[in-house]
C-alpha cells in the first residue's frame, strides 16, 4: 500500500514538474501573467497532491487520530480557494469544483461516523486538477 501511495505521489509530482517546465517555455511566447497563473496552478496542484497523500494516511490511521483527516481536508480546501481565486480557466474551475465536492463528501462521511470513507473520488479529482493545470 505504501508503494502505491509513493508511486501515485511520484506520478503527480512528475506531472507537476513537467507542467512547470512547459509553463516556463510557454511564457516566452505568451507573457508573464499567463506564466504566473500557470505556475500558481501547478504549485497549488502539487500542494493539493501532498494534502491528498496526507488524507490517505489520515484515513488509514483514523482510529489513532480522527482529527488528521479533518486537517487534511481543510488544507485541500484552502489550496482550492487559492486556485479558484487566481484563474479564469473553465477546465481548472471545473476540476476545482469536482475536487471541492469530493472533499465535501468525505467530510460529510466522517461527520456521519464513517471512519474509513472512500477517498477515491478525491484522489481522482486531484489527478484531474493536476492534468488541467498543465498549460
Amino acid at each position: 500500500m505504501a508503494a502505491s501511495r509513493h508511486r501515485r505521489r511520484a506520478r503527480i509530482t512528475a506531472v507537476a514538474a513537467a507542467a512547470a517546465a512547459v509553463a516556463l517555455t510557454t511564457g516566452l511566447t505568451t507573457g508573464c501573467d499567463a506564466v504566473n497563473k500557470a505556475l500558481d496552478c501547478v504549485q497549488t496542484a502539487d500542494s493539493i497532491a501532498d494534502s491528498v497523500t496526507d488524507l490517505q494516511q489520515a484515513v488509514e490511521n483514523a482510529a489513532n487520530d480522527p482529527t488528521q483527516a479533518d486537517e487534511s481536508l481543510t488544507s485541500i480546501e484552502k489550496d482550492l480557494n487559492k486556485i479558484g481565486d487566481r484563474t479564469d480557466n473553465a477546465d481548472v474551475n471545473k476540476a476545482v469544483d469536482n475536487l471541492s465536492k469530493a472533499v465535501d463528501n468525505v467530510r460529510t462521511a466522517i461527520k456521519d461516523g464513517d471512519n474509513t470513507p472512500d477517498i477515491t473520488p478525491v484522489t481522482d479529482a486531484a489527478g484531474e486538477l493536476t492534468k488541467v493545470c498543465t498549460p
